[in-house]
């Protein structure tokens, strides 16, 4: 066994950005369709605002009652965190939502999935332009 290669799972927090170009069909994102999904209240908000937007309320109720299943409790500990961060990136002009995502998925060793180009440059993030 000395000679095997391990390989661990990397595992993801989807931020609003990824689970909207993963809707979008965006080739770019095609490899992360059979990841398991973590996100946060605050991104589903978001997601069924941009698929209202562009879309209809029908498929927006549709994307949440799909999307709901992956949302996780946010601890106070967590959101206090995001805010401190959010206020010390102040010059990136993060949303509450993204900032929240970005600091549950280094308290839970998840790689932070975004195509946002102001996590571009942070650790934990995997980004994925258009």
């Amino acid at each position: 066994m000395e000679d095997e290669e391990v390989k661990l799972e990397t595992a993801y927090f989807f931020d609003s950005y990824a689970i909207i170009e993963i809707l979008k069909e965006n080739p770019k994102y095609r490899r992360f369709i059979m990841e398991p999904v973590t996100l946060t209240i605050f991104n589903l908000a978001e997601i069924y605002y941009s698929i209202l937007n562009d879309y209809s309320g029908e498929k927006a109720d549709k994307v949440y009652e799909v999307y709901k299943k992956a949302v996780v409790e946010i601890s106070e500990e967590i959101l206090k965190e995001a805010m401190k961060f959010r206020k010390k990136n102040k010059k990136r002009d993060l949303s509450y939502a993204d900032c929240i995502g970005y600091i549950y998925s280094i308290k839970n060793n998840l790689i932070f999935l975004t195509g946002d180009k102001e996590f571009k440059e942070l650790d934990n993030v995997e980004f994925v332009g258009k």
